[in-house]
């Protein structure tokens, strides 16, 4: 007897997909003034690709989900408190939209932003 039901496929979800998600989480914590390329190459290619979000980089290695994000942050703010609110503003909204774990989010502080007084 031979199974009836239809082969179901597989669904998959590109890195440049996930980043999207990444980022769009990043940019609505507080203290988080932007994203920055990790380096010079990388900036280059983030402004000639259109699917790269720039200071979001997505790898997934042996089925694991792993992000690191490159931020600019308000100076004023608790750096470690603001880092931990992206690693877990992160991880809620990847795990949310696909429903399955992020390993690891790293945060990478670029740089602090001094806002204008006047």
């Amino acid at each position: 007897m031979t199974d009836m039901q239809p082969a179901r496929g597989r669904i998959e979800v590109s890195p440049a997909a996930i980043a999207s998600i990444a980022n769009e989480a990043v940019l609505s914590c507080y203290g988080v003034v932007g994203t920055v390329a990790k380096d010079m190459a990388t900036g280059i290619a983030n402004v000639l690709s259109k699917e790269s979000k720039r200071g979001i980089d997505v790898r997934v290695e042996d089925g694991k989900i792993i992000i690191d994000v490159y931020v600019i942050v308000e100076y004023g703010t608790r750096i470690a408190a603001v880092a931990r609110s992206v690693m877990n503003v992160v991880k809620f909204n990847v795990e949310r939209a696909l429903g399955l774990p992020v390993a690891e989010v790293n945060v990478h502080v670029a740089g602090l932003r001094v806002s204008d007084v006047d």
